[in-house]
C-alpha cells in the first residue's frame, strides 16, 4: 500500500511539474522583448562642459506591451529621458541620454541600467568618449 501511494505521489508531483513548466513557456512565449539596435555609444571627444547626447532606439519585438519601469545612471553627470506610454508588439521606442562634462576630463565610460516588464529584464547601454580640458 505504501508503495502504491509513493507512485500515485511521484506520478502527480510529476504532472504538476510539468504544468508549471508548460505555464512559463506560455507565459514566456507572451512576454515582451526589448531589442536594441545597439547598446553602445562612443562620443567621441569633446571639450569640458559640453553635453554629449544620444538616442537609444529600441524595438518591442514581443508579443506583449512593453513597459520600461527605469532607467538608472551611474552618476549625476548623465541624465536619462524614457518613454512613459508601454510600448506596443512591433512597434519602436527610444531613450535619450545626455552626458555633462563639466568637471570631467579624460576618459568617460558611463553605464545606463534600463529595467522593464521585458523577459530580458534588464539591459546595460554604455556611452564613452573622450574629454578634452577647455
Amino acid at each position: 500500500m505504501k508503495q502504491f501511494l509513493v507512485i500515485i505521489l511521484t506520478v502527480g508531483l510529476s504532472l504538476s511539474s510539468s504544468a508549471q513548466q508548460k505555464t512559463v513557456l506560455e507565459a514566456n512565449e507572451k512576454a515582451a522583448i526589448i531589442s536594441f539596435e545597439k547598446t553602445e555609444h562612443n562620443f567621441g571627444k569633446i571639450k569640458e562642459g559640453d553635453k554629449a547626447e544620444h538616442v537609444f532606439l529600441f524595438k518591442n519585438t514581443g508579443n506583449t506591451p512593453l513597459i520600461v519601469t527605469d532607467v538608472s545612471v551611474t552618476c549625476g553627470c548623465t541624465a536619462a529621458e524614457k518613454p512613459d506610454a508601454p510600448i506596443m508588439p512591433g512597434k519602436d521606442g527610444k531613450i535619450k541620454i545626455v552626458f555633462n562634462s563639466a568637471g570631467k576630463v579624460g576618459s568617460q565610460n558611463r553605464t545606463i541600467t534600463v529595467s522593464t516588464n521585458a523577459k530580458n529584464k534588464i539591459t546595460y547601454l554604455k556611452m564613452t568618449g573622450e574629454v578634452s580640458e577647455k
